[in-house]
C-alpha cells in the first residue's frame, strides 16, 4: 500500500505564518505595554521618594531655624521682646528671608500680648488692683516658610514670654486694647486675613502685619493711646477693606481711623452690609439699542430696487404695463432682496395702486434664492395676495432673513392698464450693539462715607465689541447708568437691575437704550413667574399704532402723547391679553401676566 506524505499548500503555509506573526505582534505591544506601565510606576516611586527626602531635608532646616530663632528670642530682655513696628514694640524683625543648605526660606514673627483671662480681662484684671494689668504675658509665634513641588509649606513654633520674676509688668506708655474682627458675605468669620495696622504718630511708628485666628480676629493688647491706628485687610482672592482719613471728598468716613483709649478695647469690625471680605466677582455689561421699527420702501422713483422685470414700465412714480393705449395680458416685476440688518420680526406689507375694471394686482412672497414662503406661515401666498395690508408676522426670521417680493400685474381689456404707486415692508430690527459707550457703574451697599461715598463709583466705558468686564469686584448690589449720554434712556434691562453681584460670581447684564422721549410706556410680560420672551405687545389709540416683540420679556414704546391706550399682549399657546384703559404720562410701566 503506497502511503503519500501530506503537503501543506502553500496558502495553508501563508496562512499559517500570517497568524504566527499577527500573535507576535498583539505578544509584543501587551508585553510593551506592561513593560512601560512598570517603568511609569518605578519613575513615579523614584520622583516621590526624591520628594519625600527634599522635603525632609527643608523640614530638617525649617526646624533647625525656628529653634535657633526661639532661642534668641528667649535671650531677649522682656522689654525687647516685640516686632520692629508692631505692638508690643522691640528688636524682632516681622518677616524676612534666610537661607540654609541652599533653600531659601521666609522666617515670619509675630509677638503680641496676651491678656489672660484668669485673672479678669481688660479693666476687670484683678492684678494689681489699683491699676488693672491685661498685659499679662507675650505670646510668640515664629513660621518657617519654603516653597516645595506640592507648594508652600511651613513650620511653626510656639511659646510665651514673662518677665524674670513672673510679676506682671504694664505697659511701659500708657496702652489700651485694638480689636480687629473680619467677616464673610454670610456673617462668617474670616480666617488667615491679612491684618495691617499703621500708626506714624506712635513712638516708635506702628507697622504691623499679622493674621486673624480662626474666629476671623486678631486682638492687640497693649496698643498705645493713640488715634490714627490706620487698618487694612485682605486675602488673596478676596476684596480689601480698610480705615479711612477724613478728606474733603469724604469728610465722615466710615470707618475712619481707629484710636485707643487707656485701659478700653477699641473694637474694629469689618462686616455686611457695608464692609467684609469675600472672594471675588465678575460683572459684564452689553449694551444695544433697543429695538425699533424700520420700514423698507419701494415708491419707484427709479428701478434700483426692481431685480427683474417683464412686461413693465417705471416712469411718473409708478410700475405698470408696458405700452401706450394697448397693454399686454400680464406683467412681472421682482424686488431686490429686502434683508434688514439685525432683523427681529418680520411686521406688514402695504402697497398703493390703481385696479380699475377688469385689472389686477397679486404679491407674493420668496427666500432669497426664490422658493415660495409657504402657505402654512403667509395664508394664501401660493395664489398670490391682492390686500393692500398683508400680516407678515408668522413669517418665520430664522428661516427668512431675506424675502423678495414679486407683484404681477394682468389685464382682461388691452386698453387699460394697472398700476403700483409704492409699495413698502415695515419689520422690527435689534437689539443693536452699542460699541464705545459711556456708562456709569456703582456699588450701592458698601459705604465708606456718611453722604454717602460709595466705595465702588466708577465711569467706565464699553469696548468696540459694546461689551465691558469688569473683573475684582467685591459683593454688592450694582447699579449701571448712562448718565454722559442723556439723550437716551435704559428702555430694557436684562436681569434685575440694580442687580446683586454673590461672591465668587460672574453675572452678565444687558442693557437696551433708547432715545428720551417726553412720554415713554415700558411693558413686562411674565407667564408662570419668568419674564417671557417673543411677546407681541401692540400698543394703540385713535391716531396711533405700534406693535413690538418683548426681549427679556419687556417691549418699550416712546415718543407717545399722554392719554389712554389699548394694550395688546399676544404669545404662542397663552391667552390674548387686552387692556383698554392704559394711561401713559411721562415714562409709564405695566406689567402683564400671560395665561396658558
Amino acid at each position: 500500500m503506497n502511503t503519500e506524505a501530506h503537503i501543506p499548500s502553500r496558502s495553508s503555509q501563508l496562512a499559517t505564518r500570517s497568524s504566527s506573526r499577527g500573535v507576535t505582534l498583539i505578544d509584543t505591544v501587551v508585553g510593551s505595554a506592561l513593560v512601560l506601565v512598570a517603568f511609569v510606576g518605578i519613575a513615579g516611586v523614584f520622583q516621590l521618594s526624591i520628594d519625600v527626602v527634599t522635603n525632609n531635608r527643608a523640614r530638617a532646616g525649617a526646624i533647625a531655624l525656628a529653634n535657633e530663632w526661639m532661642e534668641y528670642v528667649r535671650s531677649l530682655e522682656f522689654d525687647d521682646v516685640g516686632t520692629m513696628g508692631g505692638i508690643p514694640a522691640g528688636v524682632v524683625p516681622q518677616e524676612e528671608t534666610v537661607t540654609l543648605n541652599g533653600i531659601p526660606y521666609t522666617r515670619r514673627t509675630t509677638i503680641q500680648f496676651v491678656d489672660d483671662p484668669y485673672d479678669g480681662l481688660g479693666a476687670a484684671d484683678t492684678f494689681p488692683t489699683a491699676a488693672p494689668v491685661f498685659v499679662d504675658y507675650k505670646a510668640v509665634r515664629v513660621a518657617i516658610s519654603w516653597q516645595s513641588r506640592q507648594g508652600e509649606r511651613t513650620v511653626y513654633f510656639v511659646t510665651r514670654v514673662e518677665p524674670q520674676n513672673g510679676i506682671e509688668v504694664a505697659c511701659t506708655s500708657s496702652c489700651g486694647t485694638l480689636s480687629i474682627s473680619v467677616f464673610n458675605a454670610l456673617s462668617q468669620p474670616v480666617p488667615n486675613a491679612r491684618v495691617r495696622v499703621v500708626n506714624t504718630s506712635t513712638t516708635p511708628a506702628i507697622d504691623l502685619t499679622t493674621y486673624t485666628n480662626i474666629g476671623g480676629a486678631v486682638v492687640l493688647a497693649g496698643a498705645p493711646v493713640s488715634s490714627g491706628y490706620e487698618v487694612t485687610v485682605s486675602k488673596t482672592g478676596y476684596n480689601s477693606a480698610q480705615t479711612y482719613s477724613a478728606s474733603p471728598s469724604n469728610p465722615s468716613p466710615v470707618p475712619p481711623h481707629q484710636q485707643v483709649f487707656l485701659n478700653q478695647t477699641t473694637a474694629l469690625v469689618f462686616a455686611p452690609p457695608q464692609s467684609g471680605l469675600d472672594v471675588l466677582a465678575t460683572k459684564t455689561v452689553y449694551t444695544y439699542s433697543a429695538i425699533a421699527t424700520s420700514t423698507w420702501n419701494e415708491a419707484f422713483s427709479g428701478e434700483s430696487q426692481i431685480a427683474s422685470s417683464t412686461n413693465i414700465t417705471v416712469v411718473g412714480g409708478l410700475a405698470r404695463l408696458t405700452g401706450s393705449g394697448s397693454y399686454p395680458e400680464y406683467g412681472e416685476l421682482e424686488s431686490v432682496a429686502i434683508t434688514p440688518n439685525y432683523l427681529a420680526k418680520w411686521r406688514t406689507f402695504s402697497w398703493t395702486g390703481s385696479t380699475p375694471a377688469q385689472t389686477a394686482v397679486t404679491f407674493r412672497f420668496y427666500d432669497i434664492g426664490g422658493v415660495l414662503v409657504p402657505d402654512s406661515m403667509l395664508s394664501g401666498n401660493s395664489a398670490g395676495l391682492t390686500a393692500t395690508s398683508i400680516d407678515l408676522t408668522d413669517v418665520s426670521t430664522s428661516t427668512y432673513s431675506s424675502l423678495l417680493v414679486r407683484a404681477r400685474l394682468t389685464t382682461g381689456d388691452a386698453s387699460t392698464t394697472p398700476s403700483i404707486d409704492s409699495y413698502s415692508v415695515s419689520y422690527d430690527y435689534g437689539p443693536v450693539p452699542r460699541p464705545s459707550t459711556p456708562l456709569h457703574l456703582r456699588g450701592r451697599d458698601k459705604i465708606i462715607g456718611s453722604g454717602p461715598v460709595y466705595k465702588y463709583d466708577q465711569d467706565l466705558q464699553t469696548g468696540a465689541d459694546s461689551t465691558l468686564t469688569v473683573s475684582g469686584l467685591e459683593w454688592d448690589t450694582y447699579e449701571v447708568s448712562f448718565p454722559s449720554i442723556p439723550t437716551q434712556t435704559i428702555a430694557i434691562a436684562c436681569n434685575p437691575h440694580p442687580e446683586y453681584l454673590a461672591p465668587g460670581s460672574s453675572v452678565s447684564s444687558r442693557f437696551y437704550l433708547a432715545p428720551v422721549a417726553a412720554h415713554a410706556l415700558g411693558v413686562e410680560v411674565r407667564a408662570g413667574g419668568a419674564l417671557l420672551s417673543g411677546a407681541s405687545a401692540a400698543l394703540s389709540k385713535t391716531g396711533y399704532s405700534a406693535t413690538t416683540t418683548t426681549t427679556c420679556g419687556q417691549a418699550y414704546f416712546n415718543y407717545l402723547s399722554d392719554g389712554t391706550y389699548t394694550l395688546s399682549v399676544s404669545a404662542s399657546g397663552y391667552q390674548t391679553y387686552t387692556n383698554p384703559n392704559v394711561s401713559v404720562s411721562g415714562t409709564s410701566t405695566v406689567q402683564v401676566t400671560l395665561n396658558p
